[in-house]
């Protein structure tokens, strides 16, 4: 499994606003939305693309093009805080939707949802902002692996190690792409130093 950490600025300034437990939850969605944009580019390097031939204003030329169809899986709900980078460098892109909530005894996931469009070979985006043990991502693979993708990138925000070694065992042949990897997840299965509850922080609920 190819893992990658962004290393930018940027990165560094969004995320520690929406690490500051101060920030209220409006700066938070705001600067969710940034990172957003950061990951999805990070995340679209290695897509594949095909020659196009174009007339410029002046002459013709080759250009290059997105070979494949991409669609975006936003885990709800905090995977519809990922979702402005997408829709915005990319508005071709498709979106579906997959409800996994994690149960805070077992912290195994529980499905609830599935709105997804056609994924067969497709760049598949799965928005999953923490990976903490790895459960529910782990789970939104497993349900687009049933239809066949190209490719899949998971784009997270904070990735715990414990998730990432899950993802390793359970999920080789995906590509994840992070802000931040973190120190550890603690006695509740909370990423440390993490954020808090990404769902909660994004949309002003307790």
């Amino acid at each position: 499994m190819q893992v990658i950490e962004i290393s930018h600025p940027l990165k560094d300034h969004y995320l520690t606003i929406i690490r500051d437990k101060e920030t209220d939850f409006e700066n938070f969605r705001e600067y969710s939305s940034k990172l957003s944009y950061l990951l999805f580019i990070e995340g679209t390097k290695n897509i594949s693309t095909k020659v196009k031939s174009i007339e410029t204003p002046l002459t013709s030329i080759d250009g290059l093009e997105i070979e494949n169809e991409n669609v975006a899986i936003a885990v709800l709900r905090a995977g519809l805080g990922l979702v402005d980078g997408v829709k915005n460098l990319l508005p071709s892109t498709s979106f579906g939707y997959i409800g996994v909530q994690r149960n805070e005894e077992t912290a195994t996931p529980e499905y609830y949802y599935e709105n997804l469009p056609n994924l067969e070979n497709k760049n598949v985006f799965i928005l999953e902002p923490m990976l903490a043990t790895g459960g529910s991502l782990s789970f939104a693979i497993d349900k687009v692996k049933e239809h066949n993708p190209k490719s899949i990138i998971a784009l997270t925000v904070i990735s715990a190690p414990e998730g990432i070694e899950r993802l390793k065992k359970e999920h080789s042949d995906i590509t994840l792409v992070t802000a931040k990897i973190d120190e550890k997840l603690n006695e509740n299965w909370y990423i440390v130093p993490g954020l808090g509850d990404m769902g909660d922080r994004l949309f002003g609920t307790t």
